[in-house]
């Protein structure tokens, strides 16, 4: 595997980590059945992307990506699907997680 399908895998686990984020939400703590499963699903999938990215990703760089795109991601799903509040503060919290992965991306090491 290359270094470029590692990195698109790692995008797609982050994707796909956000997707069970909010699969869960729905899923009501594990008591609708449809939801639990596009929930565990989702899980599967961003485990197996997270484990083939991870083998040739350094981990610490990788990991820290790999949380922002979830982060970031639910916090954009907590806006846009369960009308979660943003508050100055918040935005300034991923404004600075944005910048420490894009940090740990583009500085050597």
């Amino acid at each position: 595997m290359s270094n470029s399908v590692a990195w698109l895998f790692l995008v797609l686990s982050g994707i796909a980590d956000v997707v069970w984020a909010i699969t869960t939400k729905y899923a009501a703590g594990y008591t609708k059945f449809g939801w639990t499963a596009a929930s565990l699903v989702a899980l599967v999938v961003f485990l197996g992307l997270l484990t083939q990215a991870l083998k040739i990703l350094p981990l610490g760089t990788a990991y820290a990506v790999w949380t922002g795109i979830g982060a970031v991601g639910s916090v954009l799903a907590g806006l846009l699907l369960f009308g979660e509040a943003m508050s100055a503060a918040r935005l300034a919290a991923v404004v600075v997680i944005v910048g420490g992965v894009v940090a740990l991306k583009v500085l050597p090491a």
